[in-house]
């Protein structure tokens, strides 16, 4: 079979954990060639599927030159700064791999201007689709000129701006790269967290600066007949002032228990997060965090129309803020219509519909209807 390739944007883990969920579910006979800046993010892949490790499209390596940081950037890209031999070094490894490999495709997870290369290389790709405002021409030009898009969650969670023609072409995938979560008995009983204790869980994720501190210690005193705990970064406040009731542990390995284990977690809206709470049922209060686009603003807008979560704009600032928050959550909580949105199929469905595209795409004899959801 014809390679695959995929490039991995390395922010955050779920671009990475889509990837590989989808090089497990491929055919073992289809090998897929990663492109990626850190290999160190990608868990366990099948021995198909090997890893190219290219400089980063969005850090400078070296000094850039100051009268080149100044020209202008067309409206048509979006990271495209001159001068930076680790661009040319990226984009050359990666069009050369499509002059010796002829891959029957290209999985661009995610970037606009990767996407646009593939296309202006003769080779054809799937764009990853996210939420946000990307109305844009650089982004538009990426969908346009895609053969299919590869949206990482449930048709329910589309944004309403997304147009037919758009949606003609797109594979929804709800929970794509995530396992299967734990059960809430199991989870508790290899955190040790007794059945009547009530806890609070705040994920503050890996693809930002993190929730600050302050405002998460005044949600603990708002209750202090739970226990609060905080997974991931948090930035420390000097105003802090902490209620013996919350413990931070920092990064873990077991955040999929700590989720099926609460009984409310606090967590922005980055899409590893999204599913592993809706998977898990548990109420859920979404702080969307800055990303580029309002991609986490523009999701937590869905998840909102979609009844699944509870949003606020911002972490509450007051004791009386934070049990509203924690109110209306709990008012809302519908734990099957979260769990409907997240296919524990999500991978081989998708992995399904790219050999379709590829079929479609090379083979004329192929039928054009696609792999259904």
């Amino acid at each position: 079979m014809r390679p695959l390739g995929y490039f991995v944007h390395h922010q955050g883990r779920g671009h990475a954990e889509r990837c590989a969920a989808l090089a497990w579910a491929l055919p073992p006979e289809r090998p897929i060639t990663i492109f990626c800046a850190r290999d160190d993010i990608l868990p366990s892949l099948p021995s198909h599927a090997q890893i190219v490790t290219i400089p980063s499209l969005f850090e400078a390596s070296g000094a850039e030159a100051p009268g080149l940081a100044d020209l202008d950037t067309p409206d048509t890209l979006h990271c495209a700064p001159v001068g930076w031999p680790g661009i040319r070094e990226a984009m050359g490894l990666i069009a050369g791999w499509f002059r010796e490999a002829d891959p029957a495709l290209m999985v661009c997870d995610v970037s606009a201007e990767i996407a646009q290369l593939a296309r202006i290389c003769s080779v054809p790709h799937v764009k990853v689709l996210q939420h946000g405002d990307r109305s844009d021409p650089g982004h538009v030009a990426a969908y346009r000129g895609a053969l299919g898009l590869l949206a990482p969650c449930h048709e329910d969670l589309a944004q309403p701006d997304w147009s037919g023609g758009m949606r003609d072409k797109t594979h929804f995938a709800g929970g794509l790269g995530i396992a299967p979560m734990p059960g809430r008995t199991e989870a508790r009983a290899r955190l040790g967290i007794a059945a009547d204790e009530r806890v609070t869980l705040v994920v503050s994720g890996g693809g930002g600066s993190g929730f600050a501190q302050a405002p998460i210690g005044v949600g603990a005193r708002a209750f202090p007949d739970w226990q609060w705990h905080s997974i991931g970064h948090v930035a420390r406040d000097w105003h802090a002032t902490e209620p013996g009731n919350l413990i931070h542990h920092g990064w873990v390995d077991d955040a999929p228990d700590r989720i099926a284990a609460a009984d409310l977690v606090i967590a922005s809206t980055g899409n590893t997060t999204c599913h592993q709470v809706m998977a898990a049922g548990v109420p859920w209060i979404a702080v969307p965090e800055w990303r580029y686009f309002d991609e986490q603003h523009a999701k937590a807008r869905a998840l909102d129309a979609a009844g699944v979560a509870h949003v606020e704009p911002h972490l509450p600032s007051s004791v009386h803020a934070w049990r509203a928050a924690v109110d209306a959550v709990l008012a809302r909580h519908d734990a099957a219509r979260m769990r409907a949105l997240v296919s524990p199929d999500a991978a081989q469905n998708a992995a399904a519909w790219l050999e379709t595209l590829i079929r479609r795409g090379w083979d004329q004899s192929a039928p054009l209807a696609l792999v259904a959801e």
